[in-house]
């Protein structure tokens, strides 16, 4: 045991009449919902990164957080903070943690230095998964913080750099599949541009996309059955990066033949910054057959940037979990927690209190959304808008030319009149699940 969470007991469920500010309200991880227990239902994953590996700084100040593995210069360190990890993710009871190289291990000298050093972090919490029962829902490289990926990584002008990724990327799935995780993320904070000055978007995209079949040849290679998830944002550190959504990552699957092979990792705050809702994105997806696993967090929406913040709007999060359940729930994803408390939340009762608030959003989130999905008034008003194209006339029209189409108009007469979509009257409906 460490001392950074000592006196902090396993976190168990209380109920919602509970004032205990160490205890679930609404998360029983043993409930039965839509058939199976909550816990299955959410999968839930605490970030390495930033619960462990971040400091507290930001664009005007330093670091304000004092963690006893800090600096993270020495796998002595590296180990602490894995010791504090697992320590954190029973005291949850989390299934899962998600990480990043360079979250887990100090960067070395060369890059064999840094491999090695992955390796020997993977055979030290190996055990500690055992133990725990923790498991890893997913792995990824960081190709974003050191000077060296400033350009990008695989859209790189420099081919060193590309093979430089090409060798981190094999690293860090060989770590993946040593760990047993069910999915392998490619975060692409640097994949774009700042000026077309200096950019050509063409070759770039290229790059990227040979980038993209290599690293499905090599997990497949590998045996690793888990899925690959490219996770989109459309900007920061960036101007303009080039899996800025979902639909433009689909766009981007398609024309290098990987739509069945690749799908989507989506984050509530990179969906903001895109302009759109997170249930938006999570639709999408499902329509396209690319939904992966999501990413739980919030924006502060006062904020132009990716705040990352612990979710606590359970009506947002009710309808991103209800296009979840209309997927199929998740098979290898889950519900990672990309979100870090606030600089000025110095202690580590804090990083504890924010995942326990988290987690009861999204456990009262997921259980409005599947009274919606049962209940079925949202799917029977949603079938009741669109109950005119299963009629045969329709379904032919949708087969046949302009002319046909055009020639029904006079043939019966049509002079449709426009329909009330009832959005107010939805709005109050969801108003009743989740109020």
């Amino acid at each position: 045991m460490t001392d950074f969470l000592k006196d902090i007991k396993q976190i168990r469920f209380e109920g919602p009449q509970s004032d205990n500010p160490f205890a679930f309200r609404h998360y029983d991880a043993d409930e039965m919902v839509m058939g199976k227990p909550l816990s299955d239902h959410l999968r839930f994953a605490a970030a390495y990164w930033h619960s462990f590996a971040w400091e507290g700084g930001d664009p005007f100040g330093g670091p304000t957080f004092e963690r006893p593995w800090y600096p993270q210069t020495s796998m002595e360190s590296a180990k602490l903070k894995a010791d504090a990890a697992f320590e954190l993710f029973e005291i949850l009871g989390v299934p899962y943690f998600c990480w990043h190289d360079l979250d887990v291990r100090p960067e070395g000298a060369s890059f064999a230095e840094s491999r090695d050093r992955l390796f020997e972090w993977v055979d030290y919490v190996l055990p500690k998964m055992e133990k725990t029962g923790t498991r890893c829902l997913w792995g990824t490289a960081n190709m974003f913080t050191h000077r060296r990926w400033m350009a990008g990584a695989a859209t790189n002008p420099d081919p060193d750099v590309f093979a430089y990724a090409a060798a981190t990327v094999k690293s860090c799935i060989d770590a993946t599949v040593r760990l047993g995780g069910e999915n392998y993320v490619l975060w692409g904070g640097r994949e774009g541009y700042e000026t077309l000055l200096n950019t050509d978007m063409g070759r770039e995209r290229q790059q990227a996309g040979r980038f993209l079949q290599m690293v499905v040849n090599y997990a497949r290679k590998t045996g690793f059955k888990g899925a690959i998830l490219i996770e989109p944002k459309p900007q920061e550190p960036s101007k303009h990066q080039y899996d800025y959504d979902v639909a433009t990552v689909y766009g981007f699957l398609k024309e290098f033949d990987l739509e069945t092979e690749v799908k989507v990792n989506i984050e509530q705050g990179h969906a903001i910054l895109a302009g759109h809702s997170f249930e938006h994105e999570l639709h999408l997806a499902r329509c396209l057959g690319i939904l992966g696993s999501i990413d739980m967090n919030r924006n502060d929406y006062q904020s132009g940037w990716d705040t990352d913040q612990f979710p606590n709007n359970v009506p947002e999060v009710a309808l991103a979990y209800y296009e979840v359940l209309k997927a199929g729930g998740f098979t290898t994803g889950g519900t990672n927690f990309d979100a870090k408390l606030r600089r000025q939340s110095l202690d580590a009762e804090d990083l504890v209190l924010a995942h326990i608030g988290g987690m009861d959003t999204c456990a009262a989130g997921l259980k409005a959304a599947a009274r919606m999905l049962e209940d079925g008034a949202l799917e029977g008003a949603l079938q009741a808008r669109y109950a005119g194209w299963e009629t045969p006339a329709a379904q032919a029209m949708l087969t046949g030319d302009l002319e046909a189409a055009a020639a029904r108009v006079e043939a019966e007469g049509l002079a449709p009149e426009p329909r009330s979509g009832r959005q107010e009257r939805l709005e109050a409906l969801v108003n009743r699940y989740v109020g």
